[in-house]
């Protein structure tokens, strides 16, 4: 009785170390790779249909952005928690069958903290962290945690087919929210020029607020004595969609 106590017992060790093995060897024998569902290019002219789960997604990052099925919002990833950002600013978490259309991910390892300290405009915090960083030619995955005085994010609603391109859903739809006094999380990454239509090239983030209530994609705002972690990323892979609205989009 006791050697099959014993057998049983080594049997689920052995699937509860195959069931973590594959998320460990993402996080951390393959560190700084970048993930990304489709193309920026694609989500201009309106392929908006989910490309794959939040469930997968989950197993290549567990810090980054994006949208869900129908450009419904903005998604923040933080910690490993998914968060939809809908178009009333709220906050809500995305179950693991939602689908993603265009997102960017990784597992964050902080490799430097930039020390900038006094009030700083989004433009000023932006050149700031470009003098610091040890080049401009690779991606680079940011956190940057605070009390911040003020942000402007914005959403936008869920579309409906006939998709429009993103940038008539944006300055006909988006719904842009001021923050005072705000505490949260930006979360984003700074992609260099030649990722151009591949990706937003610059600074790209995300903001959820630290009692994940709020947040939305950032446009503006002032930061003081911010703290801002960074990961440089060595390697950068595309998921591309196998969906019908993907293959006859145009995307020349």
């Amino acid at each position: 009785m006791k050697l099959k106590r014993y057998l049983w017992i080594a049997l689920c060790l052995i699937a509860l170390v195959a069931s973590v093995l594959p998320a460990y060897s993402q996080q951390f024998l393959q560190p700084h790779i970048g993930y990304q569902v489709s193309t920026l290019g694609a989500l201009n002219v309106g392929v908006y249909e989910g490309a794959t789960t939040i469930a997968e997604l989950k197993s290549h990052g567990n810090f980054g952005l994006g949208t869900l099925e129908g450009l419904d919002g903005e998604m923040v990833v933080l910690d490993g928690k998914f968060y939809q950002i809908r178009a009333d600013g709220v906050a809500y978490p995305v179950t693991d069958n939602s689908k993603t259309p265009f997102s960017a991910v990784t597992f964050f390892r902080k490799e430097q903290s930039l020390p900038l300290t006094g009030l700083l405009t989004y433009q000023k915090l932006l050149s700031q962290i470009d003098e610091q960083l040890p080049t401009l030619n690779l991606p680079y995955a940011i956190r940057l945690q605070g009390t911040f005085p003020s942000l402007k994010v914005r959403s936008e609603p869920k579309q409906t087919p006939p998709y429009k391109p993103l940038n008539d859903v944006i300055s006909q739809q988006q719904i842009v929210f001021e923050l005072q006094n705000v505490q949260g999380t930006l979360v984003g990454f700074r992609l260099p020029q030649y990722f151009k239509d591949v990706n937003q090239t610059g600074y790209h983030f995300h903001f959820i607020t630290s009692d994940s209530r709020a947040g939305g994609h950032v446009l503006d705002g002032t930061f003081i004595n911010p703290i801002i972690d960074v990961e440089t990323l060595q390697d950068w892979q595309i998921m591309l969609p196998n969906n019908k609205a993907f293959k006859q989009a145009s995307l020349e």
